[in-house]
């Protein structure tokens, strides 16, 4: 299945997922430390419903959203850089429910803002920046930053529809792998620029 028709047939547990997960790999470039949004992880996992829905987790969702955007506030977007603004814009659309319409609109956002940040970081992909990264196929022909990206969030996706609240760690753990590529990335550019 594509990474589109993924995103459409996730619940809210794998819509919240995949919209965090997006979000957790690109902290790096909001100067965010490793575990900025472990306490949305948390409230995902400790309500896992059978249902698929966050449950007593979005009771709490808005609470922890509001703490993590305190701890990721930076300042004015004015001068910073697309992929930074990306990733701003990425945390302040999360909505303030764990359910609805809504999430899966963050979540589909997400996914477009994390790849389209992966292929303006990817020096192989320099040339095709301007190109939105097609999300109904295979990676062929992608920058390997971004083929990677691409594969991480589809990964996510199918740990949440084949094992539910069981594939919260693994997709955790996925996250976790690209944020460290990502902040290597960052890293190097930054000393790239000094």
């Amino acid at each position: 299945m594509s990474l589109v028709e993924l995103i459409a047939r996730a619940d809210a547990r794998g819509l919240a997922a995949s919209g965090l997960a997006c979000l957790d790999r690109c902290v790096p470039l909001l100067d965010g430390d490793d575990e900025a949004l472990r306490p949305l992880w948390a409230l995902l996992a400790a309500d896992a419903d059978a249902d698929g829905t966050c449950g007593a987790a979005g009771r709490d969702w808005a609470e922890g959203l509001a703490q993590v955007r305190d701890k990721l506030a930076g300042p004015d977007a004015g001068g910073e850089d697309e992929a930074v603004v990306l990733a701003r814009r990425m945390l302040e659309a999360a909505p303030a429910a764990c359910t609805g319409p809504a999430l899966r609109t963050w979540a589909d956002a997400c996914s477009v803002a994390s790849l389209r940040i992966h292929r303006l970081l990817d020096p192989v992909g320099a040339a095709a920046r301007e190109v939105d990264v097609p999300r109904d196929g295979g990676t062929e022909g992608l920058p390997p930053l971004v083929a990677a990206e691409l594969r991480r969030q589809t990964g996510v996706l199918e740990l949440l529809a084949e094992r539910g609240a069981a594939g919260l760690r693994p997709a955790l753990e996925v996250s976790t792998e690209g944020r460290r590529v990502l902040r290597a990335v960052v890293s190097r550019r930054a000393r790239g620029r000094a």
